[in-house]
């Protein structure tokens, strides 16, 4: 089968033949119907061999970490599953058994820094293997192309938004830094799970009008130093009851930070090398707090896998053939895509 493979370390992935994975014990073989393009597939690509090394990847491997497809084959000890079956892939790696995931917590899981699609086979490939059943989400009558980015953009903003959720009363405002893919998911989210008044903030005028298609109250243009008074403006001088930034650098840290009204939360999700820098004391909100996460949880998936299936988020993607994956890489780092770039590496 054919495969988009990273062969060394900080080489540009190609596209080789590889064997067909066969699915073992606990195990299904799932033909890939999709696989959505995440921006952290850049970073790995510069991954040096120093870092991945010691976070337990394992060179060559196959790109690609959210993955929508069907069932093809079922290996000894599952059950519960048909062949033909369309599924969806859990994203962020975890164990199962350790104490975090026992409890739930397998977004913190400190066995999952290696996983499909990082360090190990993922879906840029016509097959991939995963764990069944904690690893497959069945879709229903979902298209299993654009089910793909629910795993990861979808899950990861899901995760977000679930842990501000319980501030967002009535009269509350919640603002969105970053209108991209995970930005978009969160719009959704908050309009569908909250009664807050959603503003969205981004550069690109292109992605406001999108997120204001799906939902957003009002769109912020541009980033800078001014925007954090433009949001309190907005605000009515109140200020945001949660900013959720999806950007993480500097400037968006000050703007989220300095937004943020007394017992609000600011939330970074964004992994773009940002700082935090103000002075503790009246740097920060009275009474608030500040989170950081990255990825999500089983159950994140799950939940926003259902949450599509009821026609509250959708998930729009711009498709690409196997063979045009370089393309898809291209507009995603140009920012020139309206959904998710979603790669089918069986048309």
């Amino acid at each position: 089968m054919l495969a988009y493979r990273l062969l060394d370390w900080q080489q540009p992935p190609q596209l080789v033949e590889v064997d067909i994975p066969t699915a073992g014990s606990g195990q299904v073989l799932v033909e890939v119907a999709g696989n959505g393009l995440c921006h952290s597939d850049l970073t790995m690509m510069q991954m040096p061999a120093s870092v991945g090394e010691m976070i337990g990847w394992r060179m060559p491997f196959t790109l690609g970490h959210e993955i929508g497809g069907r069932i093809a084959a079922i290996g000894p000890d599952v059950t519960g599953f048909d062949v033909g079956q369309a599924v969806a892939l859990v994203s962020p790696s975890s164990c199962g058994v350790c104490k975090l995931c026992v409890r739930g917590l397998d977004s913190a899981c400190p066995h999952g820094l290696a996983g499909r699609g990082y360090g190990r086979d993922g879906g840029l490939a016509q097959f991939v293997v995963a764990r069944a059943p904690r690893d497959v989400v069945p879709i229903g009558a979902l298209d299993p192309r654009v089910a793909a980015p629910l795993t990861d953009a979808g899950a990861t903003s899901y995760h977000g938004v679930r842990k501000v959720l319980h501030k967002l009363t009535p009269g509350s405002t919640a603002v969105v830094i970053g209108a991209g893919g995970l930005g978009s998911f969160a719009v959704q989210l908050l309009r569908a799970l909250s009664p807050a008044t959603v503003i969205a903030v981004d550069n690109n005028p292109d992605r406001l009008n999108y997120v204001t298609e799906l939902g957003a109250h009002h769109a912020v243009v541009g980033v800078d130093g001014a925007t954090a008074a433009e949001l309190k403006r907005v605000t009515n001088g109140e200020g945001a009851t949660v900013v959720l930034d999806f950007v993480g650098i500097d400037l968006t840290i000050a703007v989220g930070v300095g937004a943020v009204q007394p017992y609000g939360t600011y939330g970074v999700i964004g992994s773009n090398g940002g700082t935090f820098t103000r002075p503790w004391y009246g740097g920060l909100p009275r009474d608030g707090e500040i989170i950081h996460f990255q990825g999500s949880s089983v159950a994140d998936a799950h939940d926003v896998v259902r949450l599509a299936e009821q026609g509250l988020i959708r998930s729009d993607a711009d498709l690409f053939p196997l063979d045009r994956v370089g393309d898809a890489y291209d507009a995603l780092h140009l920012g020139t895509l309206r959904g998710r770039a979603v790669v089918t590496p069986n048309d």
